[in-house]
């Protein structure tokens, strides 16, 4: 259904995402009026590897898994996306199919900017390409860092700099917009870093124990992200 009717409550929480708000405002308007929202239930797929591009989404309610499937259906997870962060401009930028699969984590309301749509904002305005390249170049940022961390960073270290990237939507929030709580389990975080579950799970029974992060069913709050940036640079 079309996104009008409940327009300004839709805004507030899109203006949370760094790339929306800082749009120049007739950009914001122009994106918002070609939007359809989109509601899929937990285990939903939005799109798989392979698939054509329909358009760019961003999600508005719930949580998207972003990972693969590999050999003897071992689960390799790249991201969780929570509410207000963009994704699939990959596919719409280099005009190729899916590059990875993605799917509800958990109920999920999606915004969908038509793929048709887009293609004509960029017809009728070139500087598009330039606020998209944008949006890929925070992924990018976020990858680089991701791949230093894996590399060099003690499993301590990499599991506090990973809860804090989330939280704050791995660089896609604006100032101030930093979520509280993480929305998944020890089993994907570990598959995000390369850990065993029991490496995880010791690690976080420790910054429980501390205070720095409370365990919830599917999700890991947050409490000390001061102390939690000490950690993350300990070598």
């Amino acid at each position: 259904m079309p996104l009008t009717p409940n327009f300004q409550n839709y805004r507030a929480l899109l203006e949370r995402g760094r790339w929306f708000s800082l749009l120049p405002e007739a950009r914001r308007e122009q994106l918002l009026e070609q939007a359809l929202l989109q509601k899929l239930p937990a285990g939903a797929t939005v799109f798989r590897r392979g698939d054509p591009n329909a358009g760019l989404y961003c999600v508005i309610d719930g949580a998207v898994r972003i990972g693969t499937i590999g050999a003897g259906s071992r689960e390799a997870l790249l991201s969780v996306l929570g509410p207000s962060q963009w994704f699939g401009e990959i596919a719409f930028l280099d005009g190729g199919a899916r590059t990875h699969d993605a799917d509800a984590k958990v109920a999920l309301t999606l915004l969908l900017v038509p793929r048709a749509a887009l293609e004509r904002l960029l017809a009728e305005d070139p500087s598009w390409w330039r606020h998209l390249g944008q949006l890929l170049a925070e992924k990018v940022r976020a990858l680089f860092a991701s791949i230093e961390d894996m590399s060099m960073l003690p499993a301590p270290a990499r599991v506090a700099r990973r809860l804090l990237a989330m939280a704050r939507g791995h660089g896609m929030m604006a100032p101030g917009a930093e979520q509280r709580m993480v929305s998944l389990n020890q089993d994907q975080l570990g598959a995000m870093l390369s850990l065993s579950r029991q490496t995880v799970s010791e690690i976080l029974r420790d910054f429980e124990a501390r205070g720095l992060v409370k365990r919830h069913y599917g999700a890991i709050e947050l409490l000390d992200r001061s102390t939690l940036e000490a950690e993350g640079e300990s070598l």
